[in-house]
């Protein structure tokens, strides 16, 4: 089966909604863990106003000092123009500019109007010139909102189109901000995108939340639509500070187990992810979440060359 890309998020989407400041140094230490675990890209921090989200106050910083695998690719988050000036200054070559499609969940997250996200877009993006960064545009509430409920495809397809509009080349990443999608509204979705909009140069990526227990799920049928690009957190650390209610990011350890158990390739260690999992959900044990941890490890690792870890042999079933 054609293997997936994961995209580590707890440096960014799982660390922000930590309200005690994470140190530097530690931000650092487990992002090269991480790195070392062999996820392919990861998302080091954001470029937002300081007074917003104090705890990414220090991406430029943690920038600078990590000391990344040469193949590891960096992404930082940005909500509007000014936070892709810094990024770029910064040197970061991969930027995921978010915004909302749902107007009440825009005007919490970025203080502006979708229309009003979309023509700043336009503006920062065509203002750049040649040497642009990779761009991922993620559009949050494509499912649910927590004060619109479900969302209508319609309103999804606009702003796809709008962002395709600014930017033909482009990721765009499907979140599932609440985790209150359900799987069969994640697959028709995903469905109608990909058939209509899916190219060489668009590809689409999914962000699911584990509110509910579906996170795993969803990831899966995201998958089984075409989707090869998949965002987790490493302990099930996250949940948007600006969506009430909204747990924890989809554990990236039980979406490797999910996927490599049924023959996706994901090039990750679960043994090096599970011991680093521990170490991230330690940062904040009450919005940590996942399944995997709590298994015995060395159940968890049979079949994962746990025994060449030194784990130990594998328990039978039963």
């Amino acid at each position: 089966m054609a293997g997936i890309e994961i995209v580590e998020v707890a440096p960014r989407d799982g660390f922000q909604a930590v309200r005690p400041f994470i140190a530097t140094e530690t931000k650092v230490a487990l992002i090269e863990a991480l790195a070392a675990t062999g996820v392919p890209r990861l998302e080091i921090g954001s470029f937002v106003s300081p007074k917003a989200l104090p705890q990414m106050a220090d991406t430029p910083a943690i920038l600078e000092r990590a000391r990344l695998p040469a193949a590891a690719r960096v992404m930082a988050l940005i909500p509007n123009a000014r936070g892709l000036a810094r990024a770029v200054e910064a040197g970061v070559r991969e930027v995921n500019w978010v915004f909302s499609v749902t107007e009440s969940h825009n005007r919490s997250n970025v203080n502006r109007s979708v229309d009003e996200s979309l023509r700043d877009l336009a503006a920062a993006w065509g203002g750049l010139g040649g040497d642009k960064p990779r761009l991922r545009v993620s559009l949050s509430t494509c499912f649910d909102c927590p004060w619109e409920g479900r969302v209508p495809e319609a309103a999804v397809v606009r702003c796809v189109e709008g962002v395709l509009a600014v930017a033909p080349e482009v990721e765009l990443a499907i979140c599932d901000t609440t985790g209150r999608a359900a799987t069969n509204h994640v697959g028709a979705l995903l469905a109608l995108l990909l058939t209509r909009y899916a190219s060489d140069r668009v590809r689409f990526a999914f962000h699911g939340h584990d509110t509910y227990g579906l996170g795993v799920a969803n990831a899966l049928e995201a998958y089984r639509q075409g989707v090869r690009i998949i965002d987790g957190a490493a302990g099930g650390l996250g949940g948007c500070p600006f969506a009430p209610g909204a747990a924890g990011n989809t554990a990236t350890e039980d979406l490797v187990f999910a996927f490599e158990h049924m023959g996706v390739r994901t090039g990750v260690d679960l043994g090096r992810l599970l011991d680093v999992a521990d170490r991230v959900a330690a940062i904040a044990p009450d919005q940590s979440g996942g399944k995997l941890r709590a298994v015995p490890r060395r159940r968890a690792l049979s079949g994962f060359g746990a025994e060449s870890r030194g784990v130990g042999a594998a328990t039978p079933a039963g």
